[in-house]
């Protein structure tokens, strides 16, 4: 799966997806100011431009929790974690821009 975020700042934006949450960095287009980026089977498009709603990619993570309390650590803007009937956790983390990206774990039976 693909998702598409603008970001106001593309050097702010990239620094974001690839050394606070963790995504490769598979390519660069320095002069359409946009990157690609990949973790697991989710592949993020950044691109420079305004910020408008759309798709929200999900992430896989091994713990949720620990998760959500590292990224509150570096002051990203983490919402609630939730769990679904103890089979996964979910939790809503937000970019610089406010975009929508969300964390997932599997729980095991």
């Amino acid at each position: 799966m693909t998702v598409v975020y603008r970001v106001r700042d593309l050097d702010a934006g990239r620094a974001f997806y690839r050394d606070v949450l963790g995504l490769d960095e598979t390519f660069v287009d320095e002069a359409g100011r946009w990157v690609h980026l990949e973790r697991g089977a989710m592949t993020i498009v950044v691109a420079e431009g305004e910020p408008e709603e759309g798709g929200v990619a999900m992430i896989d993570v091994v713990d949720v929790k620990a998760e959500a309390e590292r990224l509150k650590s570096e002051n990203v803007d983490v919402g609630v974690v939730v769990e679904l009937h103890g089979q996964m956790r979910l939790v809503d983390v937000f970019d610089p821009d406010g975009n929508r990206i969300q964390l997932a774990q599997e729980l095991g039976a």
